[in-house]
């Protein structure tokens, strides 16, 4: 029984109940005042659905009513957009027909049954049939009080399934067509792909302001030297310093704020994750070939983020140890090299991370080759070859 009731509960019953009823407002009003109204009706709503603002004001309306959502709301199911194609807006012809069909056949059984209830009530103590009824109940029956309740279930059952049967409706024929599926989709994926990108930026970045944090910070506590611990809280005050532009410039990026690519660093800011190393106790020997300067954009990005998480799990594996650090600009493509000598008893051990990960994601990305591991003479390798086409 409770299963039974659960429908008239719930809100959205009586306003899918209220849809129906708004379809048939203005025909009815019409009804009055002219002949010919159906066929009239039927031809004002074809070539209203043939407007494209009628599919964005029927999609909002079915939003509000049919499914509880705001009509503003970011409800996927049904389209709240101006038809774009033919198929568009003939669904929207078909859908505005059918609504007006079922809602005066909703509208009609929701005043007839009322009144068949008080016909049978009324017939049952020998009266007479209520002015309107439409349903003939033949003689005077004292039995018909027993079935006067029976009308009023029909109209429930007929309010709780029109309204279902109307919602599916509006689902099928107010719903994204196969164009907008996929434009949807696309946005989706972009925005699955931005929010990879975030995650590799405060990766790299916030890892890396870390990683050059504790290294300094246990290198001072070993030093015992006040120009040394000194020198120390520098390159960590530096490192934080720049850590917190790029978080900055991500946040600006989850606030939405638009914000030019070229704010972020690239390869030809490279120096000051060499300063940074070399602040951390590490001795690296650069060198640069090319001009990094015209170098891609997304390119050059990409490749001082690779070289920032090579350097970066070098001070995080290794400690401050010699690395040699190689970037060369070619006509076609950028290759970056870094390599430093492996920890002792831990042969190529612990460098399989989300570092490395992010490195190969970030060459895959760009259509380039990646390289990482021991090469057989005690050091660790990274070699990265990224496109420039």
């Amino acid at each position: 029984m409770s299963d039974l009731l659960r429908p008239f509960r719930r809100a959205v019953t009586y306003t899918r109940w209220l849809h129906l009823f708004l379809a048939v407002v203005w025909p009815a009003m019409w009804m009055y005042v002219a002949d010919g109204w159906a066929l009239a009706s039927v031809a004002v709503l074809a070539a209203a659905g043939l407007v494209p603002a009628a599919r964005m004001i029927e999609g909002m309306q079915a939003r509000l009513l049919l499914t509880g959502h705001r009509p503003d709301g970011a409800d996927g199911r049904i389209v709240a957009m101006p038809s774009v194609t033919w198929g568009d807006r003939g669904r929207t012809v078909v859908w505005l027909e059918i609504r007006l069909f079922l809602g005066f056949f909703v509208a009609l059984l929701t005043v007839q049954l009322p009144l068949l209830t008080v016909d049978l009530l009324t017939l049952a103590r020998g009266g007479g049939r209520a002015d309107g009824s439409l349903f003939p109940v033949p003689g005077h029956h004292g039995w018909y009080a027993l079935l006067s309740p029976l009308p009023l279930v029909v109209l429930g059952a007929v309010v709780v399934g029109s309204g279902r049967l109307i919602t599916e409706l509006a689902l099928r024929l107010l719903g994204p067509s196969p164009v907008e599926r996929l434009t949807t989709l696309e946005a989706r994926t972009e925005q699955l792909l931005e929010r990879n990108r975030i995650a590799r930026e405060l990766h790299d970045s916030i890892g890396h302001a870390l990683t050059v944090a504790v290294v300094q910070a246990g290198a001072a506590r070993a030093a015992n030297s006040r120009e040394f611990t000194e020198r120390a809280l520098v390159a960590i005050e530096e490192t934080g310093r720049a850590a917190l532009e790029d978080l900055e410039r991500v946040l600006a990026v989850l606030r939405e704020v638009e914000r030019p690519a070229t704010g972020r660093p690239t390869l030809a800011d490279a120096d000051r994750l060499l300063q940074s190393a070399r602040a951390s106790g590490a001795s690296v020997d650069a060198e640069v070939t090319g001009v990094l300067a015209r170098v891609p954009g997304p390119v050059s990005r990409e490749g001082y983020r690779i070289l920032q998480e090579a350097l970066t799990n070098v001070l995080r594996h290794a400690g401050p140890v010699p690395v040699r650090v190689r970037v060369r600009a070619d006509h076609d493509r950028v290759h970056l090299e870094v390599r430093n000598p492996l920890p002792e008893g831990r042969p190529g051990s612990g460098r399989g991370g989300s570092g490395l990960r992010g490195i190969r994601e970030r060459a895959a990305m760009l259509g380039g080759r990646t390289l990482a591991g021991p090469d057989g003479d005690g050091e660790w390798q990274v070699r990265v070859e990224l496109p420039l086409g």
